[in-house]
């Protein structure tokens, strides 16, 4: 089976963290949500921290919910935020999308957030998605598109850390603007174009706290994560240039008229 090409863009460092730890089922997966029964079996692939698969398990107190990582470092803090919610019906294991470890047909409903603007192949990914859901299950996924990212005021530097970011994460085999290609995807991957539903979500920061938690997770990630080393390493940026990128994300969180929107695609397909 293909294996994991592509290299992770973010990291887990702690700026990268922040910002995974406050997705929840609700601002993350709420598209999903009402296609759910308490006695579902699911599989939260790309789970990081586990903020999102903790409310999964919450909302399937009758099944049983597995939270799947490539990056074995991160799933320490997952079960820690599953144990401190008191939540049992849940476990997390490492292994790669495009291989799961699983039999044919295992799960009711098997989710992917922000996983498939990652990873080197997303059409196998989807297909093994859809391989191990059980035949009338869903395969939901969800993931950004950073060209359609906007934002207000024009900051000098911003346009500059969208252009570097498309740049460093297709360097990497990944494919950014994930967003809007995921139904051609899903339909390169076997799903019948009526067992399809597309739609779109949004991210909006806007509220003082809310720029200033978004800017400076933001202005620490371009000069402190992977994503900064990658980008200095693969000579897509100096690290002057990181450090003013940075500073544009700090003058942007600190105008008053801030507002930056995140558009999101959506698919629940069925299997």
């Amino acid at each position: 089976m293909p294996q994991e090409s592509a290299v992770y863009t973010h990291g887990h460092h702690e700026s990268v963290l922040r910002s995974h730890t406050w997705r929840t089922a609700a601002n993350s997966a709420g598209y999903l949500l009402d296609s759910l029964t308490p006695h579902m079996r699911i599989l939260d692939i790309g789970c990081g921290p586990g903020t999102i698969t903790a409310d999964l398990a919450a909302l399937v107190p009758d099944g049983q919910v597995t939270g799947l990582e490539r990056a074995p470092e991160v799933l320490d803090q997952a079960r820690a935020t599953a144990a401190a919610r008191g939540v049992g019906n849940v476990r997390f294991v490492v292994g790669d999308v495009h291989a799961l470890d699983f039999p044919d047909d295992t799960f009711c409903v098997v989710h992917a957030h922000q996983v498939l603007q990652h990873v080197g192949d997303p059409v196998q990914a989807l297909r093994e998605m859809r391989r191990v859901t059980k035949p009338g299950g869903i395969v939901a996924v969800r993931d950004s598109d950073y060209s359609a990212m906007t934002w207000y005021p024009e900051v000098p530097g911003l346009t500059d850390w969208q252009q570097l970011y498309l740049r460093v994460a297709r360097g990497n085999g990944g494919e950014p603007d994930a967003g809007r290609r995921l139904h051609a995807w899903a339909r390169q991957a076997g799903f019948a174009p009526e067992a399809v539903t597309a739609t779109a979500g949004t991210w909006c920061y806007r509220t003082p706290e809310e720029r200033a938690w978004w800017s400076e997770l933001w202005a620490d990630r371009t000069v402190s994560s992977s994503y900064a080393r990658i980008a200095v390493d693969g000579g897509h940026a100096t690290e002057a240039e990181l450090r003013r990128i940075a500073e544009a994300w700090r003058a942007w969180g600190a105008e008053e008229d801030g507002w930056f929107g995140i558009l999101h695609g959506e698919l629940l397909c069925r299997v």
